[in-house]
């Protein structure tokens, strides 16, 4: 069994890895691995709105205690909130129960290290390999050795002041009706009071968790309340979270959808006036648009891409010193301010963007042009399908039909049981046409297995 996958561990609860018996041993070999024999030793705990957040928090926290290690708790927070306080609080790591943009009855889990930073592949090696041996722990602390658990009451204030803190001072929102999708996820209460208290005028929607609802035909992943509510009330933009809040997806005020690459293009022209984008450079994944990479281009701009996953544009960017990076789907990385996606800054900047150029969201992004692009996702029960003689062949007849006006990709899933296919080019029937059949030549195989 392996545990950990792109990010962290994830599945459907009470199914395996997912299950209390499992959970309780990932804290154990956490709270053996990064507990040190001096300092704070403290994890700090959040998690999003899920039903069963709560059965998760309590076994890794059990787990994490009884190898003699603290536990700061502080609830519903978004994922970048985690990363930051662990970084500013000086803790031992930061961990965040999350399934990020799955559906309810799936959750995870995801390490952060004391410097705010997702944890290495070594590392998280070396945490499987201890919750799969059956003879750890070999001993465990006695008496007063045994680990304690606390809650951080003003953990949502500290971040809000933090994002805040990421627009010059005295800068306002006054003026902006904002629509926020919080996808009753974990920022249901931090980006509304965060734009409120800047002066927006806010309107909040799907901001009532009830533990299954997460997700469900709202967020970052179903725009389409989002929107209506920006057409109905006359809003200057919306704003749609995921469940963890690491990735933030926009409509302008024509009810046009705005994504990643388009926010990540335009972040960097301005960064570029200001000679703040380091090396000239973007970070992006091998999903980002082609007209994304040539509107750089022609600004100036090189773009350098990565495999799916933050992750891996994360370990790019430390690597090249690059300071802005990021992903389609809304995972905007901008290490000046934090180490991870963060959809509440994201959110912030772009309406900051907005009020410096006196621009509504529509004119920031005219001139981005983004080639069709169509994306087929392929429940499977196996994802190495991918070396079958019938879609290796598929693969490489699209491949000959698109030549150079187009671009294939079709991986697995690191966080799903599904393949995907993209395609992209100048004729959308094309690269339709193209991407179903492929879809179609995975199914078939996939029943025959």
């Amino acid at each position: 069994m392996r545990l950990f996958g792109t990010d962290g561990v994830r599945g459907r609860v009470n199914t395996e890895p997912m299950t209390p018996e499992t959970v309780l041993r990932i804290g154990m070999a956490a709270g053996h691995l990064l507990r040190k024999r001096h300092g704070q030793n403290k994890i700090l705990i959040g998690k999003d709105t899920r039903i069963s957040g709560y059965l998760i928090e309590s076994a890794l926290t059990s787990g994490i205690c009884s190898m003699g290690m603290n536990v700061l708790l502080v609830g519903p927070l978004p994922t970048p909130a985690v990363a930051y306080l662990t970084r500013a609080m000086r803790l031992d790591a930061g961990i965040v129960i999350s399934a990020s943009h799955n559906p309810y009855y799936d959750n995870g889990i995801k390490f952060f290290g004391p410097d705010g930073y997702k944890l290495p592949d070594d590392l998280e090696k070396e945490m499987e390999a201890l919750v799969l041996d059956p003879s750890f722990p070999e001993k465990k602390p006695h008496g007063e050795a045994i680990g304690k658990a606390f809650r951080l009451e003003d953990a949502a204030g500290r971040y809000i002041e933090f994002v805040k803190s990421t627009i010059p001072r005295g800068t306002n929102l006054e003026g902006l009706r904002v629509v926020v999708d919080c996808a009753n996820g974990s920022a249901y209460r931090v980006t509304p009071e965060l734009l409120s208290e800047l002066g927006a005028e806010v309107i909040t929607i799907n901001d009532r968790p009830d533990g299954v609802n997460i997700n469900h035909c709202c967020g970052s992943t179903d725009l389409t309340i989002l929107k209506e509510e920006v057409l109905r009330v006359g809003a200057d933009l919306g704003i749609a979270h995921d469940g963890d809040a690491d990735r933030t997806l926009f409509v302008d005020e024509e009810g046009k959808v705005v994504d990643g690459d388009q926010i990540m293009a335009a972040w960097a022209v301005e960064l570029k006036k200001e000679g703040r984008l380091s090396n000239d450079t973007v970070v992006a994944t091998v999903m980002s648009n082609l007209g994304m990479e040539h509107y750089l281009a022609r600004k100036g701009i090189n773009l350098i891409r990565t495999k799916v996953g933050d992750r891996y544009v994360v370990e790019k960017m430390l690597g090249g010193g690059f300071n802005l990076g990021g992903e389609q789907s809304g995972h905007i990385v901008f290490l000046d301010y934090n180490t991870t996606g963060d959809g509440p800054i994201t959110a912030l900047q772009v309406l900051h963007l907005m009020k410096k150029r006196g621009a509504a969201l529509s004119e920031l992004v005219s001139d981005i042009f983004l080639y069709p692009q169509v994306l087929e996702n392929v429940k499977v029960k196996h994802k190495g399908l991918l070396r079958d003689a019938a879609v290796m062949e598929s693969v490489k007849e699209a491949e000959e039909k698109l030549g150079k006006e187009g671009r294939l990709l079709v991986r697995p899933s690191g966080t799903e049981p599904m393949i995907r296919v993209m395609t992209e080019g100048t004729d959308r029937e094309l690269i339709q046409k193209i991407a179903r059949k492929i879809a179609r030549t995975i199914r078939k195989a996939d029943k025959k297995t």
